[in-house]
């Protein structure tokens, strides 16, 4: 079961009390500054309507805030290890800094070592940590109204086509392909499974993905060419519907999703995508029953490569999809978030 922070109302009295039963559990983003710290930081304390919680100081980061340095909040998961604080120090220091293993190692540090006690306290690499700091950069400064060179000099770029490249990368689009007008909106915000991207329109949600989905990019580009729009930064009513509804389901209050979708495929994977929704929450299919929904028993790997084409993770439930034999099998967000969903989702039996 995943483990749940308590209400915003609770954490912020937490936060007023610098209690220090929440050190290292929970962090705030704080939006009037995009800092975030430990509840107990020292540092005068914000309004709570300035305030964001989160589980992880890796959440903090995925949301567009920077580590506060005072209190340091990158620092509390791992106290006892030199080589990880002596890192998160000079990152602190210099967060635009373009590491890599050989600066690593220049610091008398094992990259192989420093790459796995990341990958286990933060769900990520110290060197995806770092590009993770110097990129949120360009995204807030972009989302702002910001110019792309603005963005490329925040991030810590010197070279516009090495920003292009890894801004590219991470979200699908280069810097300079999201347009101002575009009627498609992309946001990027933090769930208790690590970042999600969605897309959508006025009325629609278009897309919604892990934001390490390696597939993402691609989904991005057939998306813009599929609907003939551009793409934004920003975000849209159906998009502010869903990270509510997503926070609802995540703290175990609700797996009902309301928001309007738009499916982009062909007839017979829309009707797969269709048959995924009917799949109560806390109950799974396997592909073959899935294939016998649709009437099309003989079609259980089409119904598997329609499951792996869907581009509306969660609200389309193909997490819910295992094997005959009861194996989790593959899932384009990681297959340990599929074991968290299907765990998660006992708890609506």
């Amino acid at each position: 079961m995943l483990f749940t922070l308590p209400s915003d109302a609770i954490l912020y009295d937490a936060l007023i009390a610098r209690d220090p039963a929440y050190d290292g559990r929970a962090f705030v983003g704080v939006r009037s500054t995009g800092v975030f710290c430990r509840l107990t930081c020292p540092a005068r304390k914000p309004k709570a309507e300035n305030c964001s919680f989160h589980d992880s100081p890796t959440a903090c980061i995925d949301a567009g805030f920077r580590p506060c340095k005072r209190c340091h909040p990158m620092h509390a998961l791992v106290p006892d290890d030199p080589a990880v604080q002596d890192l998160l120090t000079r990152l602190d220091t210099a967060p635009t800094r373009r590491w890599s293993e050989a600066d690593v190692k220049a610091l008398g540090h094992d990259p192989s070592t420093i790459r796995r006690t990341f990958k286990r306290h933060f769900g990520t690499t110290f060197l995806d940590l770092a590009r993770a700091r110097r990129l949120q950069a360009g995204f807030t400064t972009l989302a702002d109204g910001g110019r792309v060179i603005d963005a490329q000099l925040e991030a810590g770029f010197d070279s516009p086509s090495a920003f292009r490249k890894a801004f590219a990368a991470m979200i699908g689009l280069p810097p300079g392909g999201f347009q101002k007008s575009a009627l498609l909106k992309a946001d990027w915000f933090q769930t208790v499974l690590g970042p999600m991207i969605g897309v959508a329109d006025n009325t629609h949600l278009h897309l919604l993905e892990f934001a390490d989905r390696k597939a993402l990019p691609a989904e991005l580009k057939r998306l813009v060419t599929s609907t003939k729009s551009g793409v934004a930064i920003g975000s849209t009513p159906p998009l502010e519907q869903v990270k509510q509804e997503l926070q609802s389901y995540f703290d175990g209050q609700n797996a009902t999703f309301t928001t309007p979708l738009a499916l982009h495929g062909t007839p017979f994977t829309k009707d797969v995508w269709r048959a995924l929704q009917t799949i109560p929450a806390g109950h799974t299919r396997s592909y073959a029953a899935l294939a016998e929904t649709i009437q099309r028993p003989t079609a259980t790997r089409a119904v598997a490569r329609a499951n792996g084409a869907n581009q509306i993770a969660i609200l389309i439930p193909c997490h819910r999809v295992i094997g005959t034999d009861g194996a989790l099998t593959g899932y384009g967000g990681g297959v340990w978030r599929k074991r968290k969903l299907i765990d998660l989702e006992r708890q609506y039996l």
